[in-house]
């Protein structure tokens, strides 16, 4: 149950960059729904259509636009989830850490920046996962459920 509480945090930080970028990019092409399309008119709207699907163009529009909303909540939830953990890092290092995880920088660039080795970078890292983990764990040692739901965003 560690293993894989700890594998889920370890997965949101390395996606958390990517996941930002793509709320605010499918946030802002989400604005302007349906604008361009038109529905069937005239002849065309009383010619038979193919049975098992629907050929109007802006309800296949609006069921696209919603898995992308659901999409869009799913990664709202992991960035939040991490964010919601962040006070749990108190370290000075680890913060500096943490803070580059997040902007997408890779471990090397990580070390290269602060002075450190790459394998210092990615102890600090999993110290960082730790302390996250600890912060889901309740006073009695249960895991809090919410750290569950959240599934891998690859």
């Amino acid at each position: 149950m560690k293993e894989a509480a700890s594998k889920q945090i370890k997965s949101i930080l390395k996606d958390y960059h990517w996941m930002m970028n793509s709320i605010m990019i499918l946030r802002d092409s989400m604005k302007d729904a349906g604008e361009g399309l038109t529905a069937q008119y005239g002849d065309e709207s009383s010619m038979p259509k193919a049975q098992g699907t629907t050929s109007d163009p802006v309800y296949k529009e609006t069921v696209r636009r919603m898995k992308r909303y659901k999409k869009i909540a799913q990664y709202e939830d992991k960035v939040k989830f991490i964010q919601n953990l962040i006070p749990a890092i108190d370290n000075d290092r680890e913060g500096e850490v943490l803070h580059w995880l997040l902007e997408g920088k890779s471990y090397r660039w990580i070390a290269k920046h602060m002075g450190l080795s790459h394998t210092q970078i990615v102890r600090i890292k999993d110290s960082i996962v730790e302390r996250m983990e600890k912060e889901t764990t309740g006073t009695n040692g249960t895991k809090d459920s919410k750290l569950i739901n959240h599934k891998s965003a690859c």
